[in-house]
């Protein structure tokens, strides 16, 4: 039986940014929110083979064959303006990878390395590749010393939880608002399945960070600070919070009018979650 194929935007050879040590980051491609402050917009569509970012492209780097897009990475200057002309936030630069690519890939670069971390887009919503890739990280004796974790919106049933924990070592949930008609103004989705998927994995073990970004007016009120503090403490002990400024780099559209959230109301909001009990709170290093 073949192994699944994945759909990726982007690969970061190292990240100190994307769970604990050196990590490999593959962007998956493809989301199940629509958040308008997303910060990589190019990452939530699927490609439609429109065409509409070939002539975009300033290098010939793109063209159609056989009614799919082709794109020519050795014609690319990375510039991307295709990006800018999709009109669905498709990324028409993907790679199609399979299993034993990413391997390679790792085995490459293995002595700068911690682990893997699948981010996205939305990383679940190519389950079945993940559970494949992280599976054979773990039955590969050279490999098996690297860390597998997950950076999810946490938009996944318990069952799917079921299959993709065992094969995981750690996982970084996104949770945009605690009260419901916040979250859904933010993603377009409400925040049931979020909030389950945080108690699964906190039960699992396997919660290592919750992440929650801070718009100003639209969830850094006292009242949804105080639903997230609650929330952590029922959580209980064991994971980090970590607070993001809403900052406007790769935002596109309506959200780019947003006020940015200054580092006052950040380390405000970090205050009230230490003076609660929280353990680990983390704040932003740089604000742009």
């Amino acid at each position: 039986m073949s192994l699944p194929q994945a759909q990726i935007s982007k690969i970061l050879p190292w990240s100190c940014v994307d769970g604990p040590g050196n990590r490999l980051v593959l962007f998956l491609q493809g989301c199940n929110f629509a958040c308008p402050g997303c910060h990589n917009p190019h990452t939530m569509g699927v490609c439609n083979h429109c065409g509409d970012c070939i002539p975009a492209c300033p290098q010939s780097a793109l063209s159609l064959v056989g009614g799919r897009i082709a794109f020519d990475p050795t014609a690319c200057d990375q510039c991307d303006l295709c990006l800018r002309a999709c009109p669905i936030n498709s990324n028409p630069m993907v790679q199609h990878l399979d299993v034993p690519d990413i391997l390679a890939l790792l085995r490459n670069n293995q002595p700068f390395l911690s682990g893997v971390t699948v981010s996205g887009g939305e990383a679940t919503l190519q389950l079945k590749f993940v559970i494949a890739l992280f599976s054979a990280i773990k039955s590969d004796p050279a490999l098996a010393g690297l860390t597998c974790f997950v950076d999810t919106n946490g938009h996944l049933g318990a069952d799917a939880w079921a299959r993709l924990l065992p094969v995981t070592d750690g996982v970084m949930l996104d949770i945009k608002a605690i009260a419901g008609a916040r979250h859904r103004a933010l993603t377009g989705r409400g925040n049931e399945k979020a909030i389950a998927s945080a108690r699964i994995v906190q039960a699992s073990g396997k919660l290592y960070e919750l992440r929650y970004l801070m718009v100003p007016g639209m969830n850094d009120q006292d009242d949804e600070i105080l639903a997230l503090i609650n929330l952590t403490r029922e959580l209980g002990d064991g994971f980090r919070v970590k607070l993001n400024a809403y900052q406007h780099h790769g935002v596109q559209g309506v959200a780019r009018d947003w006020p940015k959230m200054p580092r006052v109301g950040i380390e405000a909001a970090a205050a009230r979650l230490r003076a609660a009990g929280v353990a680990e709170v983390v704040t932003p290093v740089v604000y742009l």
